[in-house]
C-alpha cells in the first residue's frame, strides 16, 4: 500500500473520533427535561355521560 493512503486513512479515522468527542462535549451542555407529560385532552360532552366500561367479557 502507498504510505500516503495509509496516512490518509489514519487521519480520517482520527478526525472522526475527534469530531465525535467534540459533539459529545457540545451536547452535554443542553438540559434535558425530567419527564415527558402528555398534554391534557379536553373531554367531549358525549363521552362524559357514557356509562363506565364493565369488567365482564362479552362471551360470559
Amino acid at each position: 500500500m502507498n504510505i500516503w493512503l495509509v496516512l490518509g486513512i489514519i487521519v480520517m479515522v482520527l478526525g472522526v473520533i475527534a469530531s465525535n468527542i467534540m459533539l459529545l462535549k457540545y451536547s452535554a451542555k443542553f438540559k434535558m427535561p425530567k419527564a415527558y407529560t402528555p398534554p391534557e385532552v379536553p373531554h367531549d360532552k358525549k363521552t362524559d355521560n357514557a356509562p363506565p366500561p364493565s369488567d365482564k367479557s362479552v362471551g360470559e
